[in-house]
C-alpha cells in the first residue's frame, strides 16, 4: 500500500533541475517529525514547512499496488498530440515527509518499464531502492546520513546541527545551500555570502514560490 499526500505535474523548482518539467509524487509520512505541530518543538527536523500528513491534498490517494501508482503517474505526463512525439524524457520526482519510508523497486521497476527518469528527494537517513536516477539529499540537523553519494547535496541553511563543512566529503556532484525559509531575508543574505566565501557551494531558490508555480 502507498500513501500519497499529492501528486502533481509542474516544472521543478530548486537545484540543479530546476525548471525541467516534472510528475511530482510526495508520499505521506516523515521519520524525523510527525508533521503534527505539537511535535515539532522536540523533533529532529524541527523547521518543515510542508503538509505531508494524510491523502487529502491535489490527487492524494492509496494505491494498493505499484503498477496502479506508476499508471496514475504515467497520466500526469503530456501524451503526444497529432501524431507529433513529446519531446524530453518523462520525469518523475519522489518527495515527502521522506519517501524512501515507500519507494521500492517494485514501483521503480514499474516506472522504468514507462520508460521514466526516476529523481527523489531523501534526507539520506534511509537506504534506496535500485532504478533511481537523481538522488537529492537534504541533511537534516543531526540525523545521521547513510546516503553518502549522489547526484546533488542540498542543505537548508542555516542548520547549528548541520553545518555545511560537515558534507564536504561526500560524494556529490552538486552541492547546494537554500535559504531556510523563516527569517527568509536574513537567511537569504547569509546563505549568498556563504557561497561566495566557500565556492563549491552554489545558491539554490525555490523558484517556484518565487514565480507562483504551484
Amino acid at each position: 500500500m502507498y500513501k500519497v499526500k499529492e501528486m502533481f505535474y509542474t516544472l521543478q523548482g530548486e537545484g540543479a533541475q530546476a525548471g525541467r518539467p516534472a510528475v511530482f509524487c510526495r508520499f505521506t509520512g516523515c521519520n524525523l517529525w510527525s508533521g503534527r505541530e505539537r511535535d515539532r518543538a522536540k523533533s529532529v527536523c524541527d523547521f518543515c514547512d510542508t503538509d505531508f500528513i494524510g491523502t487529502d491534498g491535489q490527487n492524494g490517494a492509496k494505491f494498493s499496488t505499484a503498477l496502479e501508482l506508476a499508471d496514475k503517474i504515467a497520466s500526469f505526463w503530456p501524451t503526444p498530440q497529432l501524431g507529433r512525439s513529446v519531446e524530453g524524457v518523462p520525469y518523475v520526482v519522489f518527495t515527502g515527509g521522506e519517501p524512501a519510508l515507500q519507494l521500492d523497486e517494485a514501483l521503480t521497476s514499474a516506472l522504468k518499464q514507462r520508460n521514466f527518469e526516476i529523481a527523489i528527494e531523501t534526507n539520506g537517513t534511509k537506504q534506496l531502492p535500485a532504478g533511481i536516477d537523481w538522488i537529492c539529499v537534504s541533511p537534516k540537523a543531526d540525523a545521521e546520513v547513510i546516503i553518502e553519494c549522489g547526484q546533488e547535496l542540498k542543505l537548508v541553511y542555516p542548520q547549528s546541527l548541520a553545518m555545511p563543512q560537515r558534507f564536504e566529503q561526500l560524494n556529490f556532484e552538486h552541492f547546494y545551500l537554500q535559504p531556510m525559509a523563516q527569517d527568509n531575508a536574513n537567511h537569504t543574505k547569509a546563505t549568498i555570502e556563504y557561497c561566495m566565501a566557500h565556492p563549491r557551494w552554489k545558491l539554490s531558490l525555490q523558484t517556484h514560490k518565487i514565480t507562483g508555480i504551484d
